[in-house]
């Protein structure tokens, strides 16, 4: 079919796929299923894994609109494929917005967008989506009902707990998500939707919905079981038992059951375990009773399942669980959104702006967005916990999204749906794995035709030819490799890190670079205040240490400290932003709300009252006994009033309050926010000339500082006015009142943490929601930024005006006039030849999140440059800090992301190591969680990762060689038509294989971090060399001892009647008759003196590659390790030196003159000697540190993308090694290696301070920026 009809889902969107149409074909089912009949169920099995095949095999092309069935595949590097049926839904309408009693008779107004599910001449419509497919009564029903319209046919698919519906319009399937997609503005969601809904609109728009519910199924156990069953390795086991019992290899075929048993079982418990917790987490209060009002006045209650964007809830003043997003369009809610955002302080939500028809500009009336107009939004799963309201008056929100669309949903979904975690050595593993089939292919070949040269009867040539392969992909693989990462778990969650994705553990132990979030993870997380600095005509007064005095009780910056605030009193106790609340309790000043029943009272909400303590108030004149006591105390109390709130915007940067006096008749406006906006906002000569200065030297020394501000309102501004007015009217020619300077301390272990991360050359970056200079301040105090290094600060602005856009350069402090330390840098390209050294001094580049969004949308290819170099990332958006990760590596960075929960979901769950240092539910986005609330967790977790990597690539290397060595033993064996035994098989898997397993994954992690890292993949010099040399050795030496044993004076065919080592004095001739017949022809000597030496050969490979430092302790350290080896040596070395029959007979062993053992014994110890030396000495010592160091980016000291000060080398001994080992260049793997070589050369780059650099219209191929100096 033509390539036009691959449809893009999701364009532009993280869930982003392609998607082709194809329709059921009989003719091709009929084939199939022939297939399937032919090849005992295998081909079924295949179709399973492939979900692509399934498709192509069973259906033809057609369009998406015909579509039966959909096939679709991520655009992301993974390229997975997914299928999914399209079914039909006849509901009585095409659009969920129509209003059916007018369907036929509304036409569209012009301004609003065209629905896409149905004609052009229809009313707006959303994109919206549903959780559950809709059920075909409520359809029918609501069709009987409008029996006057034709029913329209829907075609819809529903993935990953999303429904894609068909939209003619746009020729493609897409998301319903609710209200948000008809962009309404601000004004139209009062005038029009605030009304609710009729009981008919809520049925048919449910019908698009769906229920509002986020459901977690729990699957049955019986479905995990078949998923689980279905994976590839255990159909391969399942294959492998099945040989066996055909060949009689019952007890290992029983062994390898038990252990898939319990293997499986584990698996199911934890895979249930984490459905069922999830289920939980999301059940809790997901179904509540609401009341919705219908669009006839009438107040309904009713399950908030039955809810659908449209709606309009009542928000009940006791507090709720909101079941959806809704937002408020009348009154204010105190919100716990602790489940979203991990900050358990409460938010105070104002309902959403209503425009007056005069003032309703673009700015003011923009289209409501859930992220923009997140203060006046309810979120799903946050707890309400108390309303205020006007008497008389609900509050009220309009849902705007339910059920998976919520954010709540989203979260859940990713959850439930996570991108799969690429590690090199998984895909290594499936190569290795490629190879061991690939050697069973040669051994199968070779057994087959050896086999039919000898005249062996074909059953045995199946069987026999089969089991070479069973024993060349060991079927204990699987269990193997999952010790290590179990053992690792339970060491990180005995120091406090609790894991819920282990396959995570082995890829931390590649993690080079960790983004740290700032405020609560590097700092403590509330703010002490430091002091204030008050400003009075101008200039500032100096700092003071608080504003606890008498003389500044009735100052105006005093009054905006009480009342600029969003507190509030839960039982009886202040909560708020921590800001908030240090600032207020610097004040002294008491904090009073209405209760309901005062409300009640009034015809309006009572405002919050702050008054300051009696003691700080001056005294007042006695009281004359005349004067009416009452006006008396009315007339000294000083009380101010808090009338509207306009909360805390991060675009705005701002927050203030109007406020009044009790017994004056104006008004004042309160206002703090950043101190370069709030300047902004004030009358010039209020500012002081040095504010700039005053400024810069807090921000410079790490204080967050607050600027406030004060405006005395027009006499005509009514109670009634302020509650309408559009914030901008307020928060203008305002008198600048100061600063309130805070401090952010750093938590004690960090600066030290960051040391150890510099030492072990792990890149270091901040990224947080603070100011610059502040974040950079911080970065220099912890270690960050080195005191003699350089920060470039790019500002980047948007094409403005007809001008292109630009990035301008400035270093954040002047070097200072002492000499600069330079270190010896030496980049990888000067590494051969080496003879000129380039000096460079180290730089670091911070930029603001407004920045990095232009740099990223107009100089894409700046961005990897920036990322290279960047340490401070701030004022950052949630969504810009996973972009940021992203970025990073996107450049071949192994990233790690530590944050307390807060904004830092989206950045935890796409790092590569995501650390949460929150216990909150958001720390389910996190696949590791941390009790201790500090960053010693990271390099913890690192060495952890770091001992599990190099432990899973022992278990492997141990595994493949056991697999090969077994192989060796049973080719040289086949070549005189025996084999090893049962219980010689049983005795090698599990009493040397199984144990020698199991304990050589228990070495704990190393005490510190090293520099080195061990290699990412399987397919390593070092690492392949390592398995290549052992095989060799272990082929060499069985050859030997079997080719050896033949040549022996006293060798000859065995027989029960065979006598070499002279013991028919102690056997009974009667025992040999009862001796049975061999089939199988498994006791010799060939197979005896092969048992013997590889049984050693198992136990030597497991002692060489059981690596211990840099990575792991020592394996002496390993205790059932080291007896597990000893018992085993001594058990062989005992039955090799003084047999015991029965031991013999039960191994099927025969009995070998002495002297045969002892030189048995010679082939083992030099067998030994020649595996240690090529392991130990020549791959450790030298090949590791000339040829292989390439894998170890930074093994010589030298990290070029990493910013931190590497310490000196030996460059003398470098340029020996160096010569001798790459007479040619090497070329770095990582792309962040590959630009430090480029920029290391180029001139133009770090940017010089005070130049400009401007977005160039793209070029076919080239640059797509120019330098420019600023004169």
């Amino acid at each position: 079919m033509e390539k036009e009809d691959l449809k893009v889902l999701n364009k532009g969107e993280e869930e982003e796929m392609e998607l082709q149409g194809y329709r059921l074909c009989r003719w091709r089912l009929a084939l199939v299923g022939v297939g399937v009949l032919c090849t005992g169920g295998f081909l079924l099995l295949l179709l399973y894994w492939m979900p692509e095949w399934c498709v192509k095999s069973t259906c033809t092309r057609t369009t998406a609109r015909d579509a039966e069935v959909v096939l679709m595949r991520s655009t992301d590097e993974f390229r997975r494929w997914f299928l999914a049926r399209v079914r039909v839904m006849l509901a009585p309408g095409s659009n969920p917005f129509h209003s059916l009693e007018t369907q036929t008779t509304s036409p569209s107004s012009p301004s609003s967008p065209t629905c896409p599910f149905s004609s052009p001449a229809s009313p707006p419509l959303a994109n919206g989506h549903t959780p559950h497919p809709s059920d075909g009564s409520p359809a029918q029903e609501l069709i009987k009902r409008y029996a006057d319209y034709q029913p329209t046919q829907i075609r819809y698919f529903t993935f990953h707990s999303t429904k894609y519906y068909w939209n003619d319009e746009v020729q493609n399937f897409e998301v319903l998500n609710g209200l948000e997609d008809l962009q309404v503005s601000c004004s139209t969601l009062h005038s029009e939707h605030s009304a609710g809904l009729t009981r008919n609109q809520q049925e048919y728009r449910k019908l698009f919905f769906g229920v509002n519910e986020i459901a977690v199924k729990v699957p049955s156990v019986f479905k995990l079981l078949i998923k689980e069953v279905l994976n590839p390795f255990y159909i391969f086991q399942l294959f492998s038992v099945i040989l066996w019992s055909a060949d009689e290899y019952y007890y290992y075929a029983v062994a390898i059951v038990i252990m898939s048993v319990i293997s499986i079982a584990t698996s199911l418990y934890t895979i249930k375990k984490q459905y069922v917790m999830l289920h939980d987490m999301v059940a809790a209060h997901s179904i509540v009773r609401v009341s919705v009002c219908r669009a006839n006045n009438e107040i309904e209650e009713i399950l908030s399942t039955d809810l659908v964007p449209g709606d309009v809830m009542v928000i009940p003043s006791n507090g709720t669980i909101m079941p959806c997003d809704a937002v408020l369009v009348s009154g204010t809610c105190i919100v716990n959104e602790s489940m979203l955002t991990g900050e358990s302080v409460p938010v105070t939500k104002t309902n959403l702006p209503n425009p007056l028809p005069g003032e309703r500009e673009e700015d003011t009336d923009s289209a409501y967005n859930t992220e923009e107009h997140k203060r006046h939004t309810l979120f799903c799963g946050t707890h309400v916990i108390q309303t205020r309201f006007y008497t008389g008056e609900l509050v009220k929100a309009v849902v705007v999204r339910t059920g998976f669309s919520t954010a709540k949903g989203q979260l859940v979904r990713s959850i439930l749906y996570p991108k799969p975690t690429d590690f090199k050595l998984y895909r290594d593993a499936y190569l290795f794995l490629l190879c061991l089939v690939a050697v069973a292919g040669i051994g199968f070949v070779y057994s087959i035709v050896l086999s039919i040269m000898n005249k062996v009867p074909a059953k045995t040539i199946i069987i026999e030819s089969l089991d070479i392969i069973t024993i060349t992909v060991p079927p204990a693989l699987p269990a193997a490799m999952t010790a290590g990462i179990v053992y690792a778990q339970r060491r990180l969650k005995r120091i406090g890190i609790f894991c819920i994705s282990p396959q995570r553990i082995n890829i931390c132990g590649q993690i080079n670079l960790v983004c740290f979030d700032k405020t609560g993870t590097l700092t403590e997380d509330g703010l002490d205040l430091w002091g204030v600095q008050r400003v009075e005509n101008g200039s500032f007064h100096l700092s003071e240490e608080n504003a606890y005095k008498e003389n500044l009780v009735k100052s105006q910056f005093v009054a905006c400290m009480a009342t600029c605030h969003s507190l509030t009193k839960i039982e009886g106790q202040l909560s708020g932003d921590p800001l908030d609340l240090k600032m207020f309790e610097a004040t002294g000043w008491i904090l009073e709300e209405a209760t309901e029943e005062e409300t009640s009272l009034h015809n309006r909400i009572m405002p919050t009252v702050v008054r300051p303590p009696k003691q700080l108030l001056p005294p007042e004149p006695v009281a004359s006994p005349e004067q009416d006591m009452e006006l008396y105390e009315l007339s000294s109390a000083y009380e101010i009033g808090i009338v509207r709130q306009f909360p805390f915007s991060s675009a705005h940067q701002r927050m203030s309050v109007v406020a009044r006096r009790l017994g004056e008749k104006r008004m004042d406006a309160y206002m703090k926010g950043a101190p370069e906006v709030v300047a902004s906002l004030c009358k010039k000569e209020t500012v002081p000339e040095n504010f700039a200065e005053v400024l810069e030297g807090y921000t410079k020394q790490g204080f967050r500082v607050i600027a406030l501000a004060h405006r005395r309102l027009e006499s005509k501004l009514t109670w009634h006015k302020v509650q309408n007015i559009n914030r901008d009217h307020i928060e203008a020619n305002m008198e600048f009142l100061g600063l309130i300077i805070m401090q952010n301390k750093l938590k004690a272990e960090t600066p030290a943490v960051l040391q150890d991360l510099h030492r072990a050359h792990i890149r270091t970056v901040m990224v947080t929601g603070d100011n610059m200079l502040t974040a950079i301040s911080v970065a220099r105090d912890c270690g960050m930024i080195p005191p003699q290094d350089t920060v470039i600060i790019a500002d980047a602005l948007p094409p403005h005006n007809g001008q292109a856009a630009k990035i301008t350069w400035r270093y954040a402090d002047k070097p200072s006039k002492t000499p600069r330390l330079e270190e010896v840098n030496i980049s990888l390209e000067d590494v051969c030849p080496i003879d000129e050294h380039k000096t460079q001094e180290m730089y670091h580049f911070a930029m603001n999140g407004k920045s990095f969004a232009v740099i990223e949308e107009h100089f894409p290819d700046m961005l990897q440059k920036l990322v290279l170099h960047g340490t401070v990332f701030a004022r950052m958006a949630p969504d810009q800090k996973t972009q940021l990760i992203e970025a990073l590596q996107g450049v071949d960075y192994f990233v790690g992301m530590c944050g307390d929960g807060a904004n830092d979901c989206g950045a935890l769950k796409r790092a590569h190591g995501g650390i949460s240092l929150s216990e909150l539910e958001a720390s389910v986005a996190s696949p590791f969680t941390s009790r201790t609330p500090n960053i010693s967790c990271v390099p913890s977790l690192i060495r952890e990762g770091r001992a599990a990597l190099i432990t899973s690539f022992c278990v492997f290397k141990f595994m493949a060689l056991y697999s090969i060595i077994q192989y060796i033993s049973v080719t040289l064996l086949y070549s005189i038509l025996s084999n090893l035994g049962d219980f010689q098989f049983l005795f090698i898997d599990i009493a040397i294989i199984l144990l020698i397993v199991f304990t050589m994954s228990l070495n704990p992690a190393w005490k510190e971090l090293v520099s080195r890292r061990p290699p990412s993949g399987l397919i390593s010099g070092p690492l392949l060399f390592s398995v290549l040399t052992q095989i060799l050795i272990c082929l060499g030496f069985q050859t030997i001892t079997f080719l050896w044993v033949r040549q022996q004076s006293w060798y000859t065919v065995w027989t029960p009647s065979t006598d070499v080592c002279n013991r028919s004095s102690h056997i009974n001739m009667s025992d040999l008759n009862d001796t049975e017949i061999d089939d199988h022809n498994i006791q010799n000597f060939e197979n005896t003196s092969l048992f013997y030496v590889s049984c050693f050969q198992y136990l030597i490979v497991a002692i060489v590659f059981s690596k211990g430092k840099p990575f792991r302790q020592p394996s002496y350290k390993n205790w059932p390790f080291v007896v597990s080896a000893l018992i085993l040596y001594f058990f062989l070395l005992f039955i090799m030196f003084h047999p015991v029959e029965d031991i013999d007979e039960f191994l099927e062993i025969v009995c070998v003159p002495y002297e045969w053992r002892i030189k048995l014994f010679i082939i083992i110890l030099i067998n030994a000697a020649v595996s240690v030396v090529v392991e130990t000495f020549i791959l450790d010592i030298i090949l590791w540190k000339l040829v292989f160091s390439r894998d170890k980016q930074g093994s010589f000291g030298i990290t070029p993308a990493a910013p931190t000060p590497q310490g000196a080398i030996d460059l003398g001994a470098f340029k020996c090694l160096t010569r001798l080992c790459c007479p040619r260049k090497l070329a770095p793997k990582a792309r962040y290696m590959h630009l430090a070589q480029e920029l290391s050369v180029d001139p133009d780059w770090p940017p010089k301070p005070t130049t400009t650099t401007e977005a160039k219209p793209r070029p076919e191929n080239g640059s797509t920026y120019q330098f420019m100096i600023n004169s």
